[in-house]
């Protein structure tokens, strides 16, 4: 452990991280949340509760000569009921954009939930500290990116030598909406999800607003878009609306009309993809709600299955086949009067082929391997010449004309 003598305490204050849209002050210290306050108070599933203050793309940025790093963290940890142990949350140190360390902290608090009876239990415990040790002595860039699926009060930071801001680079801001597997489901690490890869390529700051079991529609998140300052914006639209039965054809059109509506409203003229779900066998026809297979579970294994019956989609029951066929539709007829907005089919990030190359382990979510290729993919498409957010592909800029113009970049 350090000696008072020897570090030196930086307040983790904004400036500091990016990623985050808001930082809560906690007893313990701060918060990054990808929520603002106001749209957490106008929803009260603990879901998109647990999702949101998981830092997914939130990272510490710094410029220093520090050879060493400590940080105290308080983490929630996550138990699942019959289900494998979870690895504790990984932070990934990046020295001038390069990986140069990982670490855990144990303990923390522990959040058990049973999916057999829909219980949750919570345990407190303490915080822990990680430390970087042996960095190049000279001034350069520093990131420490906050672990994507583990709840993370940060509590200290420390070095031996004094912190301050890394300076604006110029780097695009690239604000990404989806479902779990945009949040990193079972990514490796924080820098390995298939966003922060993508971004890592593309040369893009990345705020990621995937939110597991979120991706919902949900208008408070459209107004968090709005008003965050993007150069480039894309929306992964469909699993969770199938798996969580949500909402029927009729009521799905407009809501994608009015989610788009709303982020225009602060980004008229910001390159927009809209990302349509990735292959997944189980909900390709058949509708939801998705359920855990409680069978597969006896057997100490996580997956899930799907329980609607495909004869329901003469009802509006939504598919992700039905989806696809929907969002291409509507991005193409906006697209006659929005010559930004843009659509890619995910099939073209994960299809069939990959599918039987790389299945989903438990049916739903891509593996270390999978967000790799997804997060290339997606670089190849979106950021390369000829793609929508190849640089100079649109007018961009941070919604000069709309309530996000006096925003702070994240």
């Amino acid at each position: 452990m350090h000696t008072e003598q020897h570090w030196i305490t930086t307040p983790v204050t904004a400036d500091l991280l990016r990623g985050a849209l808001e930082l809560e002050r906690t007893a313990h210290g701060v918060l990054p949340h990808r929520l603002p306050a106001r749209a957490r108070a106008q929803c009260a599933d603990a879901q998109l509760a647990m999702a949101e203050s998981q830092p997914s793309g939130v990272r510490l940025a710094f410029r220093t000569r520090a050879t060493a790093v400590e940080l105290d963290t308080l983490p929630t940890k996550r138990v699942y009921v019959g289900a494998p142990p979870r690895p504790d949350g990984v932070y990934d140190l990046l020295v001038d954009g390069r990986l140069s360390g990982q670490a855990t902290v144990a303990g923390g608090n522990t959040v058990t939930i049973d999916m057999s009876t829909g219980t949750v239990s919570s345990r407190p415990g303490p915080a822990g500290t990680l430390r970087f040790a042996g960095l190049p002595d000279r001034m350069k860039d520093v990131e420490i990116w906050l672990p994507h699926n583990e709840t993370t009060e940060l509590v200290a930071l420390r070095t031996d030598a004094p912190v301050e801001p890394v300076p604006d680079r110029g780097r695009r801001v690239w604000v990404h909406h989806g479902s779990s597997i945009s949040h990193g489901s079972d990514a490796a690490s924080p820098t390995t999800t298939w966003p922060a890869l993508a971004a890592s390529l593309g040369g893009v700051e990345l705020v990621n607003l995937g939110l597991g079991g979120s991706a919902l529609l949900d208008p408070f998140t459209a107004r968090a878009i709005r008003d965050t300052p993007a150069d480039l914006i894309s929306l992964k639209i469909g699993i969770n609306l199938v798996n969580a039965d949500l909402m029927r054809l009729r009521a799905f059109v407009p809501a994608v009309h009015g989610f788009l509506d709303t982020i225009r409203e602060g980004h008229p003229d910001t390159p927009l993809l809209v990302v349509s779900p990735i292959l997944c066998p189980i909900h390709e026809d058949t509708p939801g709600p998705g359920a855990f297979d409680f069978a597969a579970l006896s057997a100490g294994e996580l997956r899930f299955r799907a329980t609607g019956d495909p004869a329901e989609r003469a009802a509006g029951k939504l598919t992700l086949g039905v989806i696809r066929e929907e969002l291409s539709r509507l991005v193409r007829r906006r697209a006659a009067d929005d010559p930004h907005l843009h659509y890619l089919d995910g099939l073209e990030l994960y299809g069939e082929a990959d599918f039987a190359e790389l299945p989903l382990p438990d049916q739903l979510h891509p593996d270390a391997a999978t967000h790799r290729r997804i997060g290339e993919r997606f670089a190849e498409l979106a950021f390369a010449a000829g793609g929508p957010f190849a640089d100079g592909s649109g007018a961009g800029g941070s919604g000069a004309d709309g309530p996000g113009a006096s925003a702070p970049r994240p």
